[in-house]
């Protein structure tokens, strides 16, 4: 088997780069994708020494309020279910993630797994962001009850996605064989918001 090298990756909305960047010009809306972020799924009670423990690993403590996020040092920690989180990193550091919260379990019943590649994270981000997405996601995306710090599973446009509110926009992370359908509908959705 070949070795592949950080040159010959291509993230999953690869080919979408140009388009997002020219409906991006007229200053209401940026779209974009932030390819190849870490990933790590992590299971395991929030009352149990072990979810302390990897939390003080990490640096991050793990929330335990639903659809809320946390994070610090670069890693941020999504709250996806009452023992279920979503660690999110820089490229590259799932080893050293994986290594910390194994070590953090001190052989408590834990599941961390790396799924790095499962999904990649689209950026739908300006004022028109809340416009755009709520075109096809039920969920209500007004700051007063979605804003930053928050965090869902839910469907977008027919697609299983996480949905992050941040401080200027919103992250979408998508599955990787539902990036191109997701990107193509951004862009569809976006149209009315792009000048002309």
């Amino acid at each position: 088997m070949a070795d592949s090298t950080a040159a010959e990756r291509r993230s999953p909305a690869a080919a979408y780069a140009a388009r997002f960047e020219a409906a991006s010009a007229g200053g209401g809306l940026r779209l974009a994708e932030i390819p190849f972020l870490t990933r790590v799924n992590l299971r395991v009670d929030p009352k149990s020494p072990a979810a302390e423990r990897i939390g003080t690993a990490i640096g991050v403590p793990l929330p335990v309020e639903p659809g809320t996020v946390a994070g610090g040092g670069g890693l941020e920690a999504l709250w996806l279910g009452p023992d279920e989180w979503l660690l999110v990193g820089p490229d590259g550091a799932a080893p050293g993630l994986v290594a910390r919260l194994t070590e953090a379990a001190g052989g408590e019943h834990v599941s961390v797994v790396d799924v790095s590649a499962q999904r990649t994270t689209l950026v739908v981000a300006g004022e028109r962001a809340r416009d755009v997405l709520a075109h096809g996601c039920a969920l209500d995306l007004h700051p007063r009850v979605f804003g930053p710090g928050r965090c869902a599973q839910t469907m977008l446009a027919r697609a299983g996605v996480v949905l992050v509110a941040d401080e200027d926009g919103f992250r979408v992370l998508v599955r990787s064989s539902f990036a191109g359908y997701v990107a193509e509908w951004l862009l569809d959705a976006s149209v009315e918001y792009v000048a002309g």
